[in-house]
Formats: C-alpha cells, sequence, structure tokens
C-alpha cells in the first residue's frame, strides 16, 4: 500500500496540489499537516508513520516536505527501511525499494540541505545589508513619543480609564501598560 504524506509550512499555503499528486501515484492513505519543518509537532506525519506497514511506501511530493533537516530526514528514511517500508519522493523520482534509489536519496537530501542553507544565508546577508543601511526590520513601535507622554500624563488622572486613555491616544491596553508602568517604576 501506498500512504501519502502532504506538508505546507503556512496556513497560507494550499496543499491540494501535493494531495493531487499523491492520489495519482495511488495512495491510499494521505496524511497533511499545516506546520513548519522545523517543527517538532507533526501530527499528520506521526499518523502516517504509524499506518505504514512493512512492503507499504511512504509518497511525498517531495524531500523538503518530510524532514526538518537531513539528519532528520536520513534517520526518518532509515527508521523506515528498518521497517520494511519504502520510500518514495515523487518530484526528485526517488524509490528507496531499489539501490539506486538509496543512492538517489542520499544525494538529493545533501542538496535540499544544501539549498536551505544557501536561502538562510542570503537572507541573514540582505539583512545585514540592510541594517547598514540604517533599515531596520520587525514591529514598529506601538507610540511615538508624544503619545507615550501624553499616556503618562492622562493616567494621572484619575477621571479616566484605561479603555479611555486608549481610545483618546487610538493605542492598545497592552502599549498603554508598556509605557505607563516603565514611569511608575
Amino acid at each position: 500500500m501506498f500512504v501519502g504524506y502532504a506538508r505546507v509550512s503556512t496556513t497560507d499555503q494550499n496543499v491540494d496540489l501535493q494531495q493531487d499528486a499523491l492520489s495519482a501515484a495511488q495512495c491510499e492513505r494521505i496524511f497533511t499537516d499545516t506546520a513548519s519543518g522545523a517543527k517538532m509537532e507533526r501530527p499528520g506525519l506521526i499518523e502516517a508513520l504509524q499506518c505504514c506497514r512493512p512492503g507499504d511506501t511512504l509518497v511525498v511530493w517531495k524531500l523538503d516536505r518530510l524532514g526538518r533537516s537531513l539528519p532528520h530526514l536520513i534517520e526518518t528514511v532509515r527508521d523506515l527501511v528498518a521497517q520494511g517500508v519504502g520510500f518514495k519522493s515523487l518530484q526528485e523520482n526517488i524509490d528507496t525499494t531499489t539501490s539506486g534509489g538509496k543512492l538517489i536519496f542520499h544525494i538529493f537530501a545533501s542538496l535540499a540541505e544544501f539549498e536551505r542553507d544557501i536561502i538562510r544565508e542570503r537572507t541573514h546577508a540582505g539583512l545585514s545589508s540592510a541594517r547598514a543601511r540604517g533599515r531596520k526590520g520587525g514591529r514598529p513601535k506601538g507610540v511615538n513619543e508624544k503619545k507615550r507622554k501624553a499616556a503618562i500624563a492622562l493616567k494621572k488622572d484619575p477621571e479616566r480609564s484605561v479603555k479611555e486613555i486608549c481610545d483618546i491616544l487610538d493605542i492598545s491596553r497592552n502599549t498603554y501598560y508598556k509605557y505607563t508602568q516603565s514611569e511608575t517604576r
């Protein structure tokens, strides 16, 4: 029996493409997850692995859908092989039930890890370059200095509620507390 596993990283993404490919590959059962590959908890993968019996084959659309990293990917496939379960990746055309497929699996797994490392390095280089030019990433500050001072002044008025102050200044309660609690210390 072919057991399929599909994963997308965010809720904005859709598993339909992967599910269609797995169905076309004759997978009788398909399990899915919406989680970053780096996350340990992937209930769909756990179910798919538990569903596999000796003689079955776990099928994924692409190598990076299965493993968090090269060591995790290799460990997962080795565990499958030790249980008598094959592994197949549709995009890379890898089938570990053959000796050539085993060799290709290890080569492609290394290349997938290499690709992720390059993307990570480029991202860090881009962020460093932006910082060097004075650009900062991240969430903008909740209030400017003028609003912070106004929040502190309004807090001193016992007639004003926190909700009223937040409405006047158009800030959240968390922002209000963040900027007014530092003043009372």
